[in-house]
Formats: structure tokens, C-alpha cells, sequence
């Protein structure tokens, strides 16, 4: 457990004298100039950015091009360095520690998807983010719920210790919104097939109907392609992938195609104008205790499977995301509310093989068939003899992570499948390591640095004795889980690796001196810091995370032992 932090003081670190941030103006962003000093106590209003898929490496290569919200950001406190620590490194494990402050080992969030070989579903999967209790409800078409997180969020706490408190959430994806704003959510909104739909038996506010208006009345009429950036040129260069050729995109709209929508930075702008409103609509930032905002950028994450991370799409679309979140900014300044803003993300990711071997990465390479829990399960039945009455010997997700052996057989039998399971998937030169889940219970919860934990240490922290796999398979650095690659899912992310699990973290308000520290922090360390900000009590113990020093060292805030 990581050391408890000091309320006041971290709060005061925050309303430190400050340079004035660059505004977001279509211009390079100036030079750093003095400014008055930042509002006393804390702000009326947080909000929580989460860019999906938004890796460190992007934000290493694009930095020095954001001129609008993403530039304004960079004035305040930057973590380049930020970790999501733990093994799988999906969205939502990951949109589950922002705002907790808690690794999924405590969350329950272990993946987006995990397998309950005993459940009645035929599927036996179960959605992280669904209440599988309800018989309406499945593993793809789920009722979307927080009943899977197991810890409150932020915003649950600010709302239990101060009841006028709001927590709102909004982003592209169900998942995004229920791991961010968690159990008790004033508004909820999540984009569904072609507009912005809420949790069942909620209607739809002003705010989100006139959004859902607006764009369909864009995708109604189509819209042309977007422009590429000057800064874009070395990324506009043609990678076949399969049967596909990606790299030079420029994301036309025809009229009609909602999913086109979706798979475009437009998306990030619905989302973004969507929250604007509820800003508007609820008054956000201007109650008798703090509310918080929490907004989910999609697009990055849809772009980046669909085409990867190193081509003119995903370079357009980070030039728009700044724009997008330079508008949102802008509306909160125009509100003349006083907030606060973290941006982080929830996981990174890998580009496609394809380009990373023209970029001289032999390593990369799309993983074997034979890891599929299909394949394996037919390999082991083979050699065993052991066939389940009912149902296939292995479920899981893909070419990776948990694997959970059917509980349509004997303990011993279950032992012998597990056993051979291991010794197959050591022997197979793309994996990096195998687990079983004997072996991850029994490791210590890992401490220290996150870029120095070991593989089990990963593991572990994404470990939880109910929903976990009966064996855990890491593949081996730039293998992509992805054997053929298809329209809108060519490249991913879920590894071990530091391109999937290292992500930028950015603090900023009003009056914040800005300073950069590169050496790691945790995802998990937000929630803390912000609980300090806005003066919430919270048991020391509580997080896995710390308070973080956002004072650039002027005082000793947050030091162990205070």
C-alpha cells in the first residue's frame, strides 16, 4: 500500500501563483507569462478527461503540434510517465482505476470481458459494465450497469459526503461512463448505435436530445473529408494490411452512415458539445459543494484499431481531439467557472505489425492461431482424451490473457487440462509468460515503481480470485492478439507492455504553476490527488494510489510520513 497522503497541503499545492496558459487559438501556443494568483480553496467544478488509447508515445510524438486544448493542458503539471500498472490493459480495467484510485485487483474489473464456466448464459461471458442478473441483459447486448465495480468512485464519495454534489458522466462507449462515474450518477450518456442514450428507465434531458438533434442532422446530410495538418505529412503514406490499405484516411462522411460517424474524430466532437451542454443544463461548477465532470474521448481508441497509430488517420485525429477539448475549455471559461481539469488515459496501444516492421520492428508480428482457447482446446482434448459433456474445454477472449477451463469435468480431469494448458503455452515461442491462477494468488500485492514490476507483479494487480482465469497468458513484446486483420480492427492494445500500459497524465487549473515530472505515477495516484484538491476526507488506506506534489517542489506536500 502506497503512503497516505496529506489533505491541505495538497490542496494548497494547487492554488499556487501561476503562468498565465495558453489559450486555445487556431496559433502556437506563447511562452509561459505571469499571472495573478490561482482562486483560494477548492474549485467548484472537476473535470476528468480520458482519452482512449491516448499511449505516452502519442502524446511524446504529437505534443509539440497541440496549439488548443491539449497545449493549454501542457501549462499545467505533466506526468509523461503515467502508469496503468496493472496486466490488462483494456478499457475498461482501466477507465475502473481512474477514478477510484484503485488497481482492478480491487476494483473486479479485470477486463472487458471475463468467463463464468459455471454461469446458465450459453456464452458464459459476462460484460464488465451490464448487471448479468436481469434476463434481458447478455454479454452483447447488454443493461448497462456499474453493479460490476466493486468500490465507489470519486464522485460516489464527493456525493456521500456532500449530497448536493453532481457526478455526471459522458463518453462514446457505456463502459467509459460507468467505470468514471460508478453506482450514484446524476447523468449518465453513452453514444448507442446512432445518438446518445442513458441507463434504462432514465429520459433523455434537453441537453442530450437536442445533441442527438444536432448530429443527426450531421449524419443525416454527410459532411466532407477532414483536412490534414501540415505537421501530418511523414504520417501519409500507404500500409497494406491484409487485404486492406490504411495509412492515408481522411474520414469522408456519406450521408446515412452513423458507424462512419462513430469511427471518426466527429465522434469526440458530439461527445465534447454533449458535455458543454450538460455543463450548461445543470449548472455544473456553480452549487454550495464541488461537482465533477467525466468525459471519455472514444475516438482515439475506435481509430486506432480500425487503422492503427502511425498513419494520417490517427495523426487527424488527435488534431482534432485539441481542437475538440480547446472548445469545451473554452465554454467553462466563458462560464467564468473556477475547475479544475485531469487528462489521462485509459490505456495505450500498438500500432499495426504491418508498419512497425517497415519501421524496422522485426518483433512485431500478429499472434498464432494455435493460441486461440479454440484451438487449444481442441490440441489438449486431442492429447487427453478429455471431451466436456457439454460446451468447449476452453473459453476466453482471444489469443491472450485469462483462459478458464470448463466446469463440465472432474477436479482431476481440470488439473490435467491446466497442466498441459501451461506446458503448451510455455513451449510457443510468442508468449512471454505463463500463470496460473494458484500462482498469482499466492504473489504479494507488488509495491515500488510500476516500470519495475515483474510480469507476475502485473498480473497481480489485475488478478481477482472470482472473475479470473484458471491460467493467464502473456504474449511476448509486439505480438498483436489479432491473427486477421478486418475492416475497423486491424491493431490493438491488453499487454504487459509499457506501449499499452504507460500513458501521459496532465493537471491544469487557473493559477497552477506548471512544471514537468518524467519519473512514473500511477493512474491509481488521480483519485487521491484530486480528493485533496477539493478537500474531501478520505481514510488514509483507502487507495492504492497517493496524493501527488503539484507544486513543483516548493513545499513538502505529500511526502510520506505526513
Amino acid at each position: 500500500m502506497r503512503q497516505p497522503f496529506v489533505l491541505l497541503a495538497c490542496a494548497a499545492a494547487l492554488a499556487l501563483p501561476a503562468a498565465a496558459p495558453a489559450q486555445p487559438a487556431r496559433k502556437p501556443a506563447p511562452a509561459a507569462t505571469l499571472a495573478p494568483p490561482g482562486p483560494p480553496g477548492p474549485p467548484g467544478l472537476i473535470v476528468a478527461i480520458s482519452v482512449d488509447q491516448f499511449s505516452a508515445d502519442l502524446f511524446a510524438r504529437y505534443r509539440r503540434y497541440f496549439i488548443g486544448g491539449l497545449a493549454r493542458l501542457q501549462q499545467g503539471v505533466v506526468f509523461p510517465s503515467g502508469y496503468q500498472a496493472h496486466a490488462a490493459t483494456e478499457t475498461c480495467p482501466g477507465h475502473s482505476t481512474l477514478l477510484t484510485g484503485m488497481r482492478p485487483a480491487r476494483t473486479g474489473i479485470i477486463a472487458n470481458m471475463w468467463y463464468d464456466p459455471a454461469i446458465a448464459r450459453a456464452d458464459k461471458r459476462i460484460y464488465c459494465a451490464e448487471d448479468e442478473r436481469d434476463p434481458a441483459s447478455s454479454s452483447r447486448n447488454p443493461v448497462v450497469s456499474a453493479g460490476q465495480l466493486r468500490v465507489p468512485t470519486l464522485g460516489e464519495r464527493m456525493k456521500a459526503a456532500w449530497p448536493v454534489s453532481r457526478n455526471v458522466a459522458v463518453s462514446a462507449k457505456d463502459r467509459a461512463v460507468m467505470m468514471m462515474g460508478g453506482h450514484a450518477i446524476d447523468a449518465a450518456y453513452w453514444w448507442q448505435g446512432s445518438a446518445f442514450t442513458s441507463l434504462a428507465g432514465r429520459p433523455l434531458s434537453p441537453a442530450a436530445q437536442a445533441q442527438n438533434a444536432a448530429t443527426a442532422a450531421q449524419i443525416e446530410t454527410g459532411a466532407p473529408e477532414l483536412a490534414v495538418p501540415a505537421w501530418c505529412a511523414a504520417a501519409d503514406a500507404p500500409v497494406p494490411v491484409g487485404g486492406l490499405a490504411m495509412g492515408t484516411g481522411r474520414f469522408p462522411l456519406e450521408p446515412g452512415r452513423p458507424d462512419a460517424f462513430r469511427v471518426s474524430p466527429r465522434i469526440d466532437g458530439a461527445t465534447g458539445d454533449l458535455a458543454a451542454r450538460l455543463v450548461d443544463e445543470m449548472k455544473l461548477g456553480q452549487g454550495a459543494a464541488p461537482d465533477i465532470l467525466s468525459v471519455s474521448f472514444s475516438a482515439t481508441d475506435y481509430i486506432g484499431h480500425a487503422f492503427g497509430s502511425g498513419g494520417a488517420e490517427m495523426c487527424i485525429q488527435l488534431a482534432e481531439l485539441d481542437r475538440t477539448i480547446g472548445r469545451l475549455l473554452a465554454v467553462l471559461d466563458a462560464r467564468k467557472l473556477d475547475y479544475a481539469v485531469v487528462l489521462t488515459a485509459d490505456h495505450g496501444g500498438s500500432d499495426t505489425p504491418e508498419r512497425l516492421g517497415r519501421q524496422a520492428y522485426p518483433a512485431a508480428m500478429r499472434a498464432d492461431k494455435a493460441l486461440t482457447p479454440a484451438a487449444l482446446g481442441k490440441t489438449i482434448g486431442e492429447r487427453t482424451g478429455i471431451v466436456p459433456v457439454t460446451g468447449p474445454l476452453l473459453y476466453g477472449d482471444g489469443p491472450f490473457g485469462d483462459y478458464y477451463v470448463s466446469r463440465n469435468l472432474t477436479a482431476g480431469q481440470r488439473a490435467q487440462v491446466v497442466a498441459v494448458l501451461v506446458s503448451l503455452l510455455k513451449s510457443h515461442p510468442e508468449v512471454a509468460a505463463v500463470f496460473t491462477a494458484q500462482q498469482i494468488a499466492e504473489a504479494p500485492m507488488p509495491t515500488g515503481s510500476p516500470q519495475d514490476w515483474t510480469l507476475l507483479d502485473r498480473a497481480r494487480a489485475s488478478y481477482d480470485k472470482e472473475r479470473s482465469g484458471d491460467v493467464v497468458l502473456l504474449l511476448g513484446r509486439g505480438v498483436v492478439p489479432i491473427p486477421d486483420p478486418a475492416p475497423g480492427y486491424t491493431a490493438t492494445h491488453g499487454s504487459v507492455w509499457d506501449y499499452d500500459r504507460r500513458v501521459p497524465m496532465l493537471f491544469w487549473r487557473p493559477g497552477l504553476s506548471g512544471f514537468e515530472q518524467p519519473n512514473p505515477v500511477e493512474t491509481v495516484d488521480i483519485a487521491p490527488t484530486l480528493a485533496a484538491l477539493i478537500g474531501l476526507p478520505v481514510p488514509a488506506g483507502t487507495f492504492d494510489g497517493r496524493c501527488l506534489d503539484l507544486d513543483g517542489g516548493a513545499a513538502d506536500t505529500c511526502q510520506p510520513g505526513q
